[in-house]
């Protein structure tokens, strides 16, 4: 007989990827279009963040869109991308008709770490790609206090005086 350890934690994972599921499915399911064998689909682009060593990169797959399609804002911190991508509409008569392409509005929002210089951020849009290049904040350096003892100045408070080795 095996004994399994028993991991709460694992558990409450396992619980949330599931409400997680439900939740995506709900939402992201088709809904009835305007006409027999047609569905909408609630439309969200993927997007990757890649983090470099200068940069943070925000990559979004936006096909079939142009760049005044979509816009790009930055207010307290976060990044906003909305736009929207609009269904071509086909008119045929005959036949069995199908849409499968999602469209509709979007919008995707991104927290950006403190001390982002907002017009350091660029924005390319090439082949349906939207890339995003948001330039890492300068890391705070620490200030060093100098310590007096016995009420006589520190040597670093001091003018001209060098601590010795």
């Amino acid at each position: 007989m095996t004994l399994i350890r028993w991991q709460p934690v694992r558990e409450l994972n396992t619980i949330q990827t599931e409400v997680n599921r439900l939740f995506s499915s709900y939402f992201d399911s088709p809904t009835p279009g305007n006409g027999p064998g047609t569905t909408l689909r609630r439309w969200i682009p993927a997007m990757d963040l890649v983090e470099t060593d200068a940069e943070f990169v925000l990559r979004a797959d936006l096909p079939g869109m142009a760049e005044n399609d979509v816009k790009i804002e930055l207010e307290d911190r976060v990044l906003t991308i909305s736009g929207e991508r609009t269904a071509e509409q086909e008119g045929r008569t005959e036949g069995y008709h199908r849409i499968e392409r999602s469209s509709g509005a979007f919008i995707r929002t991104l927290t950006l770490p403190e001390g982002v210089d907002p017009a350091a951020i660029k924005a390319t849009f090439d082949k349906g790609v939207l890339d995003v290049r948001i330039p890492k904040p300068e890391a705070k350096k620490p200030h060093r206090v100098a310590i007096a003892v016995g009420g006589t100045p520190a040597p670093e408070a001091i003018e001209g005086t060098e601590q010795a080795a």
